[in-house]
């Protein structure tokens, strides 16, 4: 009975208000879900696609909390500003902020571009420090808060075409140290979540991930190379980005938490694979 009197506390986040960047799909809507199930209501954004975003907000309303959708693009310093004054405005503070919207350019290094590189930091990375600054004032009004930065594995490793965004979240990873030491005198803790690979409509624009036709062509492949046999999905992604928000997780600060079921850990000779 004592475990079962814990976890409810620790998914317990009745009044909390999260603002969930790019949460229209993928993993940042299995994000707001999960919160919103725990009791969170949430501030949607969302950049090109409102009708995912919209329905996404259905979703949360349906589980009994408060949805507002946001459209913004982060990497716009005053859509940024903005998307923290309509959240202020509507809820009065906020309680969690999700770092999770992304973009980026997708060719080698050589070929990239400076638009490109500009665009993909701003969104990714540049987004991540002045977002907390906007944040950490709506936390101060609710005593405190928890803010989590989804972060790759292309941080720490080669992804062909990856080099913009592989950068970007290197410099997320960094910005979660600084942070995390910065804020954590304010109560506000700060991590980050590397998931590995997830299926998801972005692995469609990585041209290492799909076939002749276009169609993304190697999960089998992964989740066989997998120590745990199987791919990680959005919703355990979810799990982790929750607890990282609770209670149970104020001690963990400026830390990267890599979800990949083994994958970045074990090496296979190519015979084996």
């Amino acid at each position: 009975m004592r475990s079962r009197v814990t976890i409810a506390h620790m998914q317990s986040f009745d009044g909390k208000i999260a603002l969930v960047t790019g949460s229209g799909r993928g993993i940042g809507r299995a994000i707001a879900l999960k919160l919103a199930s725990a009791g969170c209501d949430i501030v949607v954004n969302f950049f090109r696609n409102r009708d995912p975003a919209e329905a996404t907000a259905d979703e949360i309303r349906a589980l009994g909390r408060r949805a507002f959708v946001v459209k913004a693009n982060v990497g716009d310093l005053d859509e940024l500003e903005a998307l923290f004054t309509a959240t202020e405005a509507e809820f009065g503070g906020l309680d969690i902020l999700i770092h999770n919207a992304a973009s980026g350019y997708n060719r080698p290094a050589m070929q990239q571009k400076p638009r490109g590189w500009d665009w993909t930091m701003n969104i990714n990375a540049r987004s991540l420090l002045f977002g907390a600054q906007h944040a950490a004032r709506l936390m101060a009004l609710r005593g405190g808060g928890a803010i989590v930065a989804l972060s790759s594995l292309g941080s720490i490793r080669v992804i062909p075409d990856y080099v913009s965004v592989g950068a970007s979240k290197a410099a997320i990873e960094a910005l979660v140290r600084y942070l995390g030491v910065e804020l954590a005198a304010q109560g506000i803790v700060v991590n980050a979540v590397s998931p590995g690979i997830v299926a998801t409509d972005a692995l469609t624009k990585f041209a290492a991930f799909r076939d002749a036709a276009g169609q993304v062509d190697v999960l089998d492949e992964m989740a066989r190379r997998t120590p745990a046999g199987r791919l990680v999905t959005p919703a355990e992604v979810a799990d982790v980005v929750m607890f990282l928000c609770s209670p149970q997780a104020s001690m963990i600060v400026g830390q990267t938490i890599v979800i990949d079921g083994g994958e970045s850990l074990f090496w296979q000779r190519e015979t084996e694979r």
